[in-house]
């Protein structure tokens, strides 16, 4: 079990206290124990931190008083250190290389890649050193997938898309797939249209569980460095995300949409087609975009949760705003006309 000392060498910050203390993993204010290094990311705690069991605590260098007995790593953004001891007590599992026998692999990969059982690999496309590919999941002809990059089992990659260095993509995801493009006859029939894009996936991203992203109609779906995309999202064709954006699950994306860099969006957020959104944009959960947004900062659209009967007496008042606003109108007019009675002499 490393030392505390060993764990501040590696990620940085002060060390006030013992450093022989022996820490193993991290763990929250209310389950840690003997071993355990935990953090206080929100002052509001302190009492529960008083009360913990941690072997050591991360904490900002204005809490360095609140505890006596236990040493204590200083540091100004606690959360951000808590991930990276996390990092450090949980590295990823070393991939095994190796190609399974019931895995079919139609292209020359390096000795350092490690491909599962009912995994298929097309002919033309170029693995990177040090990949992983999940069991049965399927990689298209042409694709490129950069050194490092790990994908679980039963993911589908289509033909010619491009994967960086380092990406994690997630069981069940879908990179490639055709974006939803059709034409209409006068009949009402709908005609496709060939998606002939790609998709290309910058370095360090990560991709969760059962997420789409579709390929271009004419030019290229653009994930850039860094994103970070939750589960069940959708990404239609030639959208574009600038680097280091979040995106929490269940959020739809329309197609040519431009994301820009540093961005995060809550969870079932919207964003309707061809719109643009500035670097550095907060929108909130299930908040509906509907126009572009030019300046950075914080953007809400959904409702806060109310009771029932607290609801439907709103939605009652909503349903009459166009009345109320008329005679409000009305009322002006009349005032407006009073007034002007008042200054004839």
């Amino acid at each position: 079990m490393p030392r505390i000392d060993a764990l501040v060498a590696q990620l940085g910050g002060e060390l006030v206290g013992d450093d022989n203390v022996e820490v193993r993993r991290v763990a929250s204010l209310e389950q840690a124990g003997e071993g355990d290094l935990a953090f206080l990311a929100n002052p509001k705690f302190i009492e529960q931190l008083k009360a913990s069991h941690a072997s050591a605590f991360i904490v900002r260098p204005a809490q360095r008083d609140v505890v006596s007995d236990r040493p204590l790593i200083l540091t100004p953004d606690p959360y951000l250190y808590f991930a990276r001891a996390s990092q450090f007590f949980n590295p990823p599992p070393p991939v095994l290389p190796g190609v399974h026998p019931r895995a079919t692999v139609r292209c020359t990969v390096p000795h350092t890649v490690a491909i599962e059982a009912g995994a298929v690999v097309e002919e033309g496309a170029v693995i990177g050193d040090g990949v992983s590919i999940g069991a049965n999941s399927y990689v298209g002809r042409g694709t490129r997938i950069g050194r490092g990059t790990r994908i679980y089992p039963n993911v589908t990659i289509y033909a010619d898309c491009i994967v960086g260095e380092n990406c994690i993509v997630h069981a069940g995801a879908v990179i490639g797939s055709d974006g939803f493009g059709f034409a209409r006859e006068p009949s009402g029939a709908w005609v496709k249209i060939p998606q002939i894009g790609r998709v290309v996936i910058g370095n360090d991203v990560e991709i969760g569980s059962n997420t789409s992203i579709d390929r271009g109609a004419l030019e290229d779906t653009v994930i850039a460095d860094g994103v970070k995309l939750d589960n069940q999202i959708q990404i239609a064709h030639n959208v574009q995300l600038g680097e280091h954006t979040a995106i929490a699950g269940s959020t739809g994306i329309a197609g040519s949409a431009q994301i820009g860099a540093r961005c995060m969006l809550g969870g079932q957020a919207g964003i309707v087609g061809h719109l643009s959104i500035a670097d550095d944009v907060v929108i909130s959960a299930r908040t509906m975009i509907t126009k572009s947004i030019r300046e950075p900062g914080v953007y809400t659209g959904g409702l806060p949760q109310q009771t029932h009967a607290e609801w439907a007496k709103n939605f009652a008042h909503l349903r009459h705003l166009d009345a109320l606003a008329n005679k409000i109108r009305l009322l002006e007019q009349r005032l407006n006309e009073q007034e002007k009675t008042k200054e004839k002499p």
